[in-house]
């Protein structure tokens, strides 16, 4: 077949532990294997307020963030520059690139990030800065 279809009421939504103690817990479907990816990953990332992922560079995949609903914060570089953008906007990492994702505003922050190629390459991993 040449199409394949995720569809948002069948995608199984998993959670993952929080990345500092006392925040919620964020959660993401899986779309790689829900939409038949072969070159690519991807993702539909849950962030509840006040709540972030861990700092890291991808060693090998070009990661591109898609805002579906809230506004994002990342911190791209090192040292860090703090990007804030909102509902629709994009942004394109290039490997090795320190990131991190955070929700920073008052409402659930929904993310769809896509990363190509599909192999994981390891990645580096950074100390939270804390609070901005």
């Amino acid at each position: 077949m040449g199409y394949h279809v995720a569809d948002a009421s069948q995608v199984e939504w998993n959670e993952r532990d929080p990345t500092v103690d006392g925040h919620e817990k964020r959660s993401l479907a899986e779309i790689t294997e829900a939409a038949q990816l072969k070159n690519s990953r991807a993702r539909v990332w849950r962030y509840p307020p006040g709540t972030r992922g861990r700092r890291h560079a991808d060693k090998v995949q070009e990661e591109v963030f898609v805002v579906i609903s809230g506004r994002m914060t990342m911190l791209l570089g090192e040292p860090y520059e703090r990007v804030d953008v909102g509902t629709g906007s994009v942004v394109a990492v290039e490997p090795n690139t320190p990131l991190q994702v955070r929700n920073e505003a008052g409402e659930e922050l929904v993310v769809f990030i896509y990363g190509a190629p599909a192999e994981q390459g390891g990645a580096d991993f950074f100390d939270d800065p804390g609070e901005l």
